[in-house]
């Protein structure tokens, strides 16, 4: 690369340097892709978290050899950029190139910020280690004194059992746990902020939260018309809440009662009854995306089962040019069902745009990449709702939809308030601590779940525990996902679901409002989150009506 130092000013040298460093970095992305996975696979490989680590150094030092090209090639006049961008295979590259011309530093500072990356990156690795490694739970006890086992894969499981001391103890536990390693995670977390903070200003973004709808090319109208939709209908979720109380026949609600089970409908299924189940689900896509699915499971993309030092959660990713993969802790359960729905949205999203778009234009905005996923999941409900047989299926149904609207709409909402306010807390000069962060969040909980929901003191620590915090304003796209998801499962889908298709695959050629607006959703219009908020409604009116 550093050939080309100095050269940069014609067409065809920055072509040439261009395709030389999407080579490398394909090859780079690749190896830091296999070695991430598998230390997703088993935490406690020593093995691969130093092959990850030595990835990791390599990308830095080729990011830092390679700081030279976008503050050279900057330089250039706009008319060259404009003509490459129109012309080449690098139409996003010139784009974001014209896009930060005001956020692209000198070459010496650029460098600087690329040898500092390696250094300031570490908080969330460091919370992953600690998480996944280190992190042990007590044994929890039902009412009958009976000692359970909790851990990341069976959390869910015990907070959904029927016996209301072991889910009120299985909470406590679990954010009790953190509290107590409180002040460390309170400290990892702000200097997490602190780095966001230093790179946001460094390339001259008024804030982080400007930064990263920057980034995203998304609209900061869209997210501040969430933060205030979500507010005007709170009265859904207390709702929502009163309703679960009387149907649970309990004297009171509590917040460890948010998961408890419907009337008695407890269903498990095998992994491939629950594949054959989601691709009859996602018929409405047509035929291509279910040959798609039959190809992930024929050519075993999928890591199914929960294993020790395993990573505790789900998810779906890939390098281009390979097939995408998916990490489940599948144990048969019903969320266990949607959650592979879920996962799959992502790797056919993946798997669309890398077939359609080239290296640089398939790889999409996180803003949209939960629409995919979330479509998945409400056609799934749509399929098991009509396919159920009892009012108390239905219950079950409705539930499970209004529980998973509270946990993406309303609960990554507040997640967002929060981080919105632990940045601007440190941005503004404002004290922060671990008891900052502790009260405002318990008071968060306060406004979320309304006056009727008895919270527990513990709560206040369950915001240590999230890890998407560590990827920073992340949360609030699975809300605008989720409002997305269900205008267009309603709305376009079954009348024009290749509409759907091409959002798909059309990765990141254009901005994501605008692929969304393409796809039949306009998230300027408040049309997408009144629908959203109103489907809630109406499954509430008809729950209340069973029962």
């Amino acid at each position: 690369m550093a050939g080309y130092r100095g050269k940069l000013k014609d067409e065809k040298t920055i072509l040439e340097c261009l395709e030389r460093d999407q080579e490398i970095s394909k090859r780079l992305e690749v190896l830091y892709v296999y070695a991430v996975l598998k230390t997703r696979e088993d935490a406690g490989n020593s093995l691969y978290q130093e092959r990850q680590t030595q990835v990791g150094t390599l990308i830095s030092q080729f990011s830092t050899k390679s700081a030279f090209v976008s503050v050279e090639i900057k330089k250039n006049p706009n008319s060259l950029l404009k003509k490459l961008g129109e012309n080449s295979q690098f139409k996003n590259y010139f784009k974001d190139i014209l896009r930060n011309k005001k956020h692209i530093l000198s070459e010496k500072e650029e460098r600087i910020l690329s040898m500092s990356s390696d250094m300031a990156s570490g908080f969330s690795d460091n919370f992953d280690l600690f998480n996944d490694a280190d992190l042990k739970f007590p044994k929890v006890y039902d009412s009958k004194r009976k000692s359970h086992e909790l851990n990341h894969s069976n959390y869910m499981q015990l907070m959904q059992s029927k016996d209301r001391t072991l889910r009120k103890n299985t909470l406590k536990a679990l954010n009790g746990e953190y509290g107590k390693f409180n002040n460390f995670l309170a400290s990892n977390y702000i200097s997490e902020i602190k780095s966001n903070v230093f790179y946001a200003r460094a390339s001259k973004y008024k804030n982080c939260l400007d930064k990263s709808i920057f980034l995203e090319e998304a609209d900061r109208r869209v997210y501040d018309k969430l933060i205030a939709c979500v507010n005007e209908n709170l009265d859904v979720i207390y709702d929502y809440y009163d309703l679960k109380k009387k149907s649970q026949n309990l004297p009171n609600f509590a917040i460890f009662d948010q998961f408890a089970p419907e009337k008695e409908v407890e269903k498990k299924y095998s992994f491939d009854e629950a594949f054959e189940i989601v691709k009859k689900a996602t018929k409405p896509l047509g035929e291509e995306y279910s040959k798609i699915l039959d190809l992930a499971k024929a050519e075993r993309w999928i890591d199914k089962y929960p294993n020790k030092n395993k990573d505790s959660g789900a998810f779906s990713w890939g390098a281009y040019g390979k097939n995408p993969v998916l990490l489940l802790n599948f144990v048969g359960n019903t969320q266990s069902l949607f959650t592979l729905a879920h996962e799959l949205g992502h790797s056919m999203h993946t798997y669309f745009s890398n077939k359609s778009q080239n290296y640089d234009q398939a790889g999409y905005k996180i803003f949209v990449a939960e629409v995919a996923s979330i479509v998945n999941e409400m056609l799934l409900l749509k399929y098991l709702q009509k396919n159920a047989k009892t009012s108390a299926e239905k219950i079950y149904y409705f539930d499970h939809f209004l529980s998973e609207f509270k946990s993406t709409v309303f609960r990554q909402t507040m997640f967002s308030e929060f981080e919105q306010f632990a940045h601007e807390t440190f941005e503004n000069s404002l004290p922060i601590s671990a008891e900052v962060l502790n009260n405002f969040y318990y008071d968060l909980n306060r406004k979320y779940f309304g006056k009727n929901v008895k919270l527990i003191p513990e709560i206040k620590y369950e915001w240590s525990r999230i890890p998407h915090f560590y990827n920073a304003f992340y949360v609030y796209k699975y809300a605008i996902g989720m409002i997305a998801a269900i205008y267009l499962v309603d709305e376009i889908i079954p009348k024009e679901p290749e509409r759907y298709i091409k959002f798909l695959s059309s990765g990141s050629t254009k901005p994501p409002i605008e692929l969304l607006f393409d796809a039949g959703a306009n998230l300027r219009s408040k049309e997408p989150f009144q629908k959203a908020f109103d489907q809630a409604r109406k499954f509430i009116k008809q729950w209340e009506e069973l029962i």
